[in-house]
């Protein structure tokens, strides 16, 4: 039985981890536009690591990997995400970033972990 009282496990730690796929060109622009944004996720509370990154072998596709201190951090900034995004759109309506061609992202939520090594 878990302790809290019941029969389900709870998650700790969630990780976010996923994939964009922009145009290969414009792959550099893409990273550089999320920066701001990355050191903002970094400040915030619960966040144990948000990294955008290059894939070194296919040119068009960039890796996303977060790790959240519990599920309460991550809806958190998801939150605080929305916000961001709705002020960026109000403050310069007519701004064209780099146009992300595919996503793919998932959650999981963590029950154990270990070190490797």
């Amino acid at each position: 039985m878990a302790p809290n009282g019941d029969d389900e496990p709870h998650a700790s730690e969630v990780i976010v981890q996923g994939t964009f796929r922009v145009a290969a060109e414009a792959r550099a622009a893409f990273l550089a536009e999320s920066v701001e944004a990355m050191i903002g996720s970094r400040a915030e509370p619960g966040c144990l690591e948000y990294v955008l990154a290059a894939d070194p072998v296919e040119a068009d596709r960039v890796i996303l990997s977060e790790r959240w201190a519990s599920p309460a951090a991550l809806a958190e900034h998801l939150r605080v995400l929305g916000e961001r995004r709705r002020a960026a759109a109000e403050s310069r309506p007519a701004a064209a970033g780099v146009t992300v061609l595919s996503r793919d992202v998932a959650i999981y939520e963590v029950v154990s972990s270990r070190i490797l090594g």
